[in-house]
């Protein structure tokens, strides 16, 4: 009996590697290739038609990239209100 056997999709296992190394070593560019590899990756495994597997690994990408994308956004929108409130603070009350 011939089994087909399913192979891992490579981009579903860089998009992995790339979001944990977005937590760890390279936040941002880290998560951005895990976003882009993980759409990519789940697109061809659902083109393969049952072929190729690793749905949960891209999707474990693609949160973790958009995670750390979402932190930093709001990182950034932090500080400026933060600095914002501070110049606000000094123009009011600096005198």
């Amino acid at each position: 009996m011939n089994v087909p056997v399913r192979q891992t999709n490579s981009l579903a296992v860089v998009s992995l590697v790339a979001g944990i190394l977005g937590w760890t070593l390279l936040p941002f560019l880290g998560s951005v290739v895990a976003i882009i590899c993980g759409h990519m990756a789940r697109g061809e495994i659902r083109r393969s038609q049952g072929m190729q597997e690793g749905d949960g690994m891209a999707i474990a990408g693609l949160v973790m990239g958009y995670l750390v994308v979402a932190i930093t956004i709001l990182t950034v929108i932090a500080i400026f209100l933060f600095f914002g409130g501070l110049l606000w603070f000094a123009a009011m009350f600096g005198h």
